[in-house]
């Protein structure tokens, strides 16, 4: 990831990261049983739900599109993974212009 994502406050509790003004990556404070929301295709989405118990439909977002990763199930190395996914498909849906200035940094 790169300088132009930025981190943003809403809400009183609710953390977002975007690229491109765009979120990729969200959580909520306070809670106790820490978890982000994580954008990913439909179909991978689907299937790591069926697969893994620490992958559940977002709570507040767009259930086909987003999943909620619950930390305390899942290894470190498969939440950065699809963190990393999550940027990378939010990426690849921008302008191209958008996307060549991403590149660039």
């Amino acid at each position: 990831m790169n300088g132009q994502v930025t981190e943003r406050l809403f809400a009183d509790k609710w953390l977002s990261w975007r690229i491109g003004g765009k979120w990729f990556l969200l959580t909520e404070l306070d809670t106790p049983d820490p978890w982000v929301a994580v954008k990913l295709e439909p179909e991978v989405g689907e299937m790591l739900r069926e697969h893994y118990e620490g992958v559940r439909p977002a709570y507040h977002m767009n259930k086909r599109h987003w999943s909620d990763l619950v930390l305390r199930l899942l290894s470190d190395d498969f939440v950065r993974e699809h963190i990393k996914a999550s940027y990378d498909l939010v990426v690849s849906k921008l302008p191209k212009r958008l996307r060549a200035d991403i590149m660039k940094s």
